[in-house]
């Protein structure tokens, strides 16, 4: 279950969006309001065949697979079946979104986290865990925080193009964060390969909401729940290979 101090966090940042849809963070919403992404690149490990815009390939899964099954704590069962739903959780707030306002980052990047989806699964389906996304529906949650997250964060979207871009950027900067709590608890090779690759997907996936809204929007966003230099140094790096082309 989602750490109370995160789930704090994430509610406090709900709060400031409803101040940033409120105009005390504004920009100029005149301009164009459509964006272009990418699909998922292969994720790290050794030299693979896999090609820009293919999703988790057979050489990717194989690797998962391929490394050797390690005794799994608590908290590493709980770290797998958490990012399963918070994975779940990004794409379908974006895929709600899409729905909304027709902006294409957000079907873009709900690709790519069907995709993250997919990564957290090979995990799931190695330890022979049971899936808590199995058979739920779009904006469905066994998590009962996180469907109150799911919520809230589709009632803050659907308030504006600018308010639905920054509960993008706040969707990843979460992810990012609670991607280091869990990798602060294992020490599984298997399961470090896959949150590092989701980790440097979030990455590129908050470069580009927050790329969006400067561009588009002149909205300069405003970290929620990263520290500052941390946001600040994934926002100006280049867009990195690995789980994401963006």
């Amino acid at each position: 279950m989602l750490g109370k101090k995160t789930f704090g966090l994430l509610l406090m940042g709900v709060v400031l969006l409803g101040v940033f849809s409120a105009g005390c963070i504004t920009g100029d919403s005149s301009t164009a309001t459509t964006s272009t992404g990418g699909a998922e690149a292969a994720p790290h490990g050794p030299p693979s065949n896999a090609t820009a815009g293919g999703a988790v390939d057979a050489y990717s899964t194989d690797y998962v697979a391929s490394l050797p099954p390690e005794d799994l704590s608590a908290d590493e069962i709980q770290a797998i079946l958490y990012m399963r739903e918070e994975e779940k959780l990004a794409r379908d707030v974006y895929l709600t979104l899409y729905d909304q306002w027709g902006i294409s980052i957000f079907s873009n990047i709900a690709r790519s986290e069907q995709t993250h989806m997919d990564m957290v699964l090979t995990l799931i389906e190695k330890y022979n865990l049971t899936d808590p996304a199995a058979d739920k529906d779009i904006g469905e949650f066994e998590n009962p925080e996180l469907q109150a997250l799911y919520d809230q964060l589709i009632e803050e979207g659907m308030k504006s193009e600018e308010a639905a871009l920054a509960v993008g950027a706040l969707i990843e900067e979460v992810d990012i964060k609670d991607l280091h709590d869990w990798l602060d608890k294992t020490d599984n090779r298997d399961i470090e390969y896959v949150f590092e690759n989701l980790v440097m997907g979030s990455g590129n996936h908050l470069r580009a909401f927050t790329g969006v809204l400067a561009r588009q929007y002149g909205v300069t966003y405003e970290p929620q729940v990263l520290p500052k230099d941390e946001y600040e140094a994934i926002t100006s790096n280049p867009m990195e290979t690995g789980t994401s082309s963006w």
